[in-house]
C-alpha cells in the first residue's frame, strides 16, 4: 500500500485553473477511486485556493503508482473538462511520508494564503467525511486525516499562530480597510449564504461593519433571520449592489457570475460613489469585466494572494516542527502496520502449538497450574517478539523482521489466508 497526494494550490497553480478544478462536484472521490483497479481510496479537499486529491494506492501487481496516478488525472481532466497534459503540468505529487508532511501543513493552515487560517481544518475534517459518504474511504486514509485534525489542534494551542483567528476572509476584510475607511458607516451587501459567508460576516462584524444586507442567490431567507440580516430579493438585487459601498461574494452557485459587468455598470449608471467588491468565490463570482467599470475596484483571490502578508518567521518554525514531528510518528505508525501480516502469522502458529501442548499436556494428567505455565511462557515468547517487531518496523527495519517471522514459520501448504487478512485489517482500524 502507498499513499499518494495530488495538489493544485495557490502558489503554482492560476485562478483560471483552480476554477476549472473547483467546478467539479458530486461524488468526485468515488470517481477517482474508480479510474483504476489499484486505487483503493480517495478523499478530495477542494477549496477556493486548492484543489487535492489523497489516494490509497495498492503496491500489487505493480509496484510504481504512476499507471493509477495517470488513471486519476485523465478522469480529472475529464470531469474538469481540461486537457490531460494541461493537468499534468498544473499539479504536484507527493508520496509515502511526503503526503502526511504535507496534508498536516495545509491542516495547520502553514500552507495558506492567510498562513494559519482557522477555516482550512473544518475543511479537512468535511472532506473525510464526504468521502466516508461515498464509500470512498480506506483505513489508511482514515488515520491519515485524523492525525491531520489533531496536528492542526495542536498547532493552534502550541503556536501563537491560532491567536488571531487567522482566515483569507479576515484577510480580504483587513486589505479593504484602507479603501473603506470607516465601516460602521459603510452599506455592505453579502451574496451568498454558505459556511463561507458566515466566516464573512464575522470578519465584518468584527471590524465594525452594522448595515449589512445579504442576498441568497438560492432563494434561502433561513440565513438573513437567524443572523438578524436585511434580506435582499433577487427582484431588488441588481439595485442593491449598485448602491452598496462595499459587495463581498462568496456563493457557490456557479451558472453564472453573482454580478456581470454589462447589469452592474447599468446599475450604477448616475452613481459616483467608490465601491469596494471583494470576490472570494471560487469559481470568482464576479465578472472580470467589473474592473472597467467608473468607481468600481476589484478585490479577488488573485490580488489577496499577491498581497498576503509575510509572518512572523519564529511563529512559522515553531509550527512546521510540530507538523514534521508529527509526520514523522504517523510514518513510524504506518512502518508499525505494515508487519501487522506477520505479526498475525507468528501469532497463529505459537497459539496453534500452545493449544497442542496443553491438549497434549492434559491428556498425560497435567493440571490447571501446568496449563497456566504454557500460557505464561507463550504470551512472554510472543511479547518479546511482537515487540521487537514493532520497534523494528519503527526505525524501518521492518521488512527484514518479516522476512524472518517468514523463514521460520511454517505456514500448511495452500491455507486460506482470509482470517489472516480480517486480522490485519482489523489490526489497522485499531490503529
Amino acid at each position: 500500500m502507498m499513499l499518494v497526494s495530488m495538489s493544485a494550490h495557490q502558489r503554482t497553480t492560476s485562478l483560471e485553473d483552480l476554477e476549472r478544478l473547483s467546478v467539479i462536484d458530486g461524488a468526485v472521490a468515488s470517481e477517482l477511486t474508480g479510474a483504476h483497479d489499484a486505487i483503493r481510496g480517495a478523499v478530495v479537499l477542494a477549496t477556493c485556493n486548492r484543489f487535492e486529491a489523497y489516494f490509497d494506492v495498492a503496491d500489487a501487481p505493480d509496484p510504481s503508482p504512476l499507471p493509477a496516478m495517470d488513471a486519476a488525472m485523465e478522469r480529472l481532466a475529464a470531469l474538469a473538462r481540461m486537457p490531460f497534459r494541461h493537468v499534468r503540468e498544473t499539479v504536484e505529487f507527493a508520496h509515502g511520508n511526503g503526503v502526511a508532511q504535507h496534508l498536516f501543513a495545509v491542516a495547520a493552515g502553514l500552507d495558506s494564503v492567510a498562513v494559519g487560517e482557522d477555516e482550512i481544518a473544518g475543511q479537512v475534517k468535511r472532506a473525510l467525511e464526504t468521502a466516508r459518504s461515498e464509500g470512498a474511504t480506506t483505513a489508511p486514509l482514515e488515520h491519515l486525516f485524523q492525525r491531520a485534525t489533531e496536528t492542526s489542534r495542536a498547532v493552534k494551542n502550541s503556536t501563537r499562530l491560532g491567536e488571531s483567528g487567522r482566515s483569507l476572509v479576515r484577510l480580504a476584510v483587513e486589505l479593504a480597510g484602507s479603501r473603506v475607511g470607516e465601516w460602521e458607516g459603510a452599506r455592505v451587501l453579502l451574496v451568498g449564504t454558505g459556511r463561507y459567508a458566515a466566516a464573512s460576516l464575522a470578519a465584518l462584524r468584527a471590524v465594525g461593519a452594522t448595515d449589512i444586507r445579504v442576498h441568497s442567490r438560492s432563494g434561502n431567507g433561513k440565513f438573513a433571520k437567524r443572523e438578524h440580516l436585511v434580506p435582499v430579493a433577487a427582484a431588488d438585487f441588481a439595485r442593491e449592489a449598485a448602491a452598496a459601498d462595499v459587495v463581498v461574494t462568496c456563493t457557490t452557485t456557479t451558472d453564472t457570475y453573482a454580478l456581470s459587468a454589462e447589469r452592474h455598470g447599468a446599475a450604477r449608471a448616475g452613481i459616483e460613489t467608490a465601491q469596494l467588491v471583494i470576490d472570494l468565490g471560487m469559481p470568482r463570482n464576479v465578472d472580470p469585466g467589473l474592473r472597467s467599470l467608473p468607481g468600481v475596484e476589484v478585490l479577488d483571490l488573485d490580488t489577496i494572494r499577491v498581497h498576503a502578508p509575510i509572518d512572523e518567521f519564529a511563529t512559522i518554525d515553531e509550527a512546521r516542527l510540530i507538523v514534521q514531528t508529527a509526520a514523522q510518528r504517523h510514518a513510524a505508525a504506518r512502518r508499525v502496520h505494515e508487519v501487522a501480516p506477520a505479526v498475525v502469522e507468528v501469532r497463529g502458529y505459537v497459539h496453534g502449538v500452545l493449544e497442542a501442548e496443553i491438549a497434549r499436556a492434559r491428556a498425560r494428567g497435567a493440571g490447571d497450574e501446568t496449563e497456566a505455565a504454557l500460557r505464561h511462557f507463550s504470551g512472554a515468547l510472543l511479547h518479546g517478539l511482537i515487540a521487537q517487531g514493532h520497534s523494528l518496523a519503527a526505525a524501518g527495519s521492518g521488512a527484514a523482521w518479516t522476512d524472518a517471522i517468514g523463514t521460520v514459520v511454517p505456514r500448511p501448504h495452500g491455507a486460506d489466508t482470509r482470517a489472516d487478512e480480517q486480522a490485519v485489517d482489523d489490526a489497522r482500524d485499531l490503529g
